[in-house]
């Protein structure tokens, strides 16, 4: 007797499984509390005070729907990108608009190209909408943007995703290398171009905001949960053509957006002196983190991000056990789950406080591991 399901035969193939495990995963596992929360990427610095005195203000309207159009956020993007309010869609975080994307563009077989080791919860998407995965591997620790072009033109693939600057390893590409690229992929072909840690992007790496606007091909995805401090509030955006922005209408959730994360992205967006100051302290701890990885006979990579790969100088193995080494201490980290790149270890930018638990926890850890 063939056993019944009521799920469908792609939904029945998959495993169920997470694509990030949380800190407070790992607290439950582990019983052990984190002291210093290092390791998802998030801005330990938090948001402006003028975007909690927002939250504050506007907390008594949470019993209404958010505009279902998002025209006041759309038109603020608009003014602080010189684009149009047409050009740009709103989701619950790049995660919820990745979603979106390969169900608009991907059917069960299609082939989607992307970078093996690149963002596991685009892959997770993917694998959900049934596409088949084409993977490039890292080049010197970077993107590989030649072989992911030559990979959409040998699977004649209709969606391709490329991160700049990169997660995990905070690297990345110059402006004018990227729109090449971009001009260079089939008309028939979308490129993602998720440009999540662009705001510590260094001058020159990020393609002008009218750069590939006329290009149908193209959409760039952007957040307000790293630099501006938001995770929580899952604030993500899409730019690209009318034409290819009207398309989520389609299938998205018109009223997902929660009406006080609108309001905390409004806010945020009008206090650029609070943003500059951010990214100058994530500077700041980044040069923090490579100080301590040196100290302690490791390498830090380069980073364009709010966080610092650093290279253990062994195998997957042995970074897995420093992971596992500094939780035990309370600090939280994480690592790139694929070989080669694997055998680095990924710390975020943080609190001096913060800070200071992983200097005095690294050397423990790599004492012990000898």
């Amino acid at each position: 007797m063939t056993a019944f399901s009521r799920f469908t035969p792609l939904a029945t193939s998959l495993p169920a499984t997470v694509p990030f495990v949380g800190p407070e995963a790992i607290e439950r596992q582990r019983g052990t509390a984190v002291q210093a929360r290092i390791g998802a990427n998030e801005s330990g610095f938090g948001p402006a005070p003028s975007v909690l005195k927002a939250i504050a203000e506007k907390a008594g309207e949470i019993w209404k729907y958010n505009d279902p159009e998002n025209h006041a956020l759309k038109a603020a993007l608009a003014a602080h990108l010189g684009l149009k309010p047409e050009n740009f869609v709103i989701g619950e975080g790049i995660d919820d608009l990745l979603g979106l994307i390969v169900r608009l563009v991907i059917e069960p077989g299609m082939p989607v190209v992307t970078s093996l080791g690149a963002y596991p919860t685009f892959n997770f998407h993917v694998n959900g909408f049934g596409g088949r995965l084409v993977t490039a591997p890292y080049r010197n620790d970077r993107e590989d943007l030649d072989a992911l072009l030559d990979l959409v033109k040998r699977e004649d693939a209709p969606l391709v995703y490329f991160a700049n600057p990169d997660n995990p390893m905070g690297s990345w590409w110059d402006a004018d290398r990227i729109v090449a690229f971009a001009h260079a992929l089939p008309s028939t072909t979308l490129l993602i171009l998720d440009e999540a840690y662009s705001e510590t992007a260094p001058e020159g790496s990020i393609p002008a905001a009218d750069a590939l606007i006329d290009l149908p091909n193209v959409i760039r995805t952007r957040t307000f949960s790293k630099a501006y401090g938001l995770a929580g509030a899952r604030v993500g955006y899409g730019i690209g053509t009318p034409g290819t922005v009207s398309a989520f209408d389609k299938i998205r959730n018109h009223f997902g957006m929660p009406r006080l994360s609108t309001e905390a992205a409004l806010a945020a967006l009008s206090d650029q002196a609070y943003l500059r100051d951010v990214i100058a302290r994530i500077k700041a701890a980044r040069e923090r983190i490579a100080g301590i990885a040196r100290a302690n006979g490791l390498n830090p990579l380069p980073s364009a991000t709010n966080f610092v790969a650093i290279d253990a100088g062994r195998d997957g193995v042995y970074a897995r056990a420093i992971v596992d080494g500094l939780m035990q201490h309370g600090v939280f980290i994480r690592m790139p789950g694929v070989a080669s790149l694997n055998r680095c270890i990924r710390v975020s930018a943080g609190l001096p406080a913060d800070l200071d638990l992983f200097e005095q926890a690294l050397p423990q850890v790599l004492k012990a591991l000898g």
